[in-house]
């Protein structure tokens, strides 16, 4: 991991923040945590100090120990909106290479995973899904056009948007290139 990346740093101090405030609201001391999770004392201890870089993997086996979702742990604390995440997540050895968890939905049935690619001038106008379905968009290439009952909101390159898809909605390309996003439908 990259000590000097400032992200990271903020990361690490959002981990240390929560699992710190989810271990005292579940009633658990370190050593009941270490046990119910299989990480070590010493692993936690340094996690609450925000001294350590964790895994993925050792930070999935602390989420299930508390009873909450992988996510709690890295959102800042006092976020107000709980479902758009925007944290970086994992930084790797080279420069460059990261994972960013974006978003999270409660899913009652499924998610579909859908890649979409408009050409200039073109539009794409679904019926409203069902109470309680979401989107979640991210536009990797151009700028799509979304409108949302009557607001159009521009969603450009490396940027995401997330809204309850129940109501009226439109994706539109009003660019001179193609725009090219990823379409998460959350049933």
């Amino acid at each position: 991991m990259h000590k000097e990346n400032p992200h990271r740093a903020s990361v690490l101090q959002h981990v240390s923040q929560n699992v710190r405030r989810l271990r005292h609201a579940a009633e658990l001391s370190q050593t009941a945590l270490s046990e119910k999770s299989g990480v070590s004392r010493r692993m936690l201890v340094a996690i609450e100090a925000g001294e350590k870089n964790v895994s993925l993997s050792t930070l999935d086996r602390v989420a299930e120990a508390l009873d909450v979702a992988f996510s709690d742990l890295i959102q800042a604390p006092d976020v107000r909106d709980h479902s758009r995440i925007n944290e970086l997540a994992w930084a790797g050895e080279i420069v460059g290479s990261k994972a960013v968890l974006l978003a999270k939905a409660t899913a009652r049935r499924e998610v579909e995973l859908w890649e979409w690619r408009l050409e200039p001038g073109d539009r794409y106008c679904p019926d409203p899904d069902l109470e309680g379905w979401s989107e979640q968009l991210f536009v990797f290439e151009g700028c799509l056009t979304l409108l949302v009952g009557d607001a159009a909101n521009t969603i450009s390159a490396g940027e995401f948007f997330m809204f309850a898809s129940h109501q009226p909605h439109a994706y539109r390309n009003d660019g001179k290139v193609a725009v090219r996003f990823i379409r998460n439908v959350v049933i």
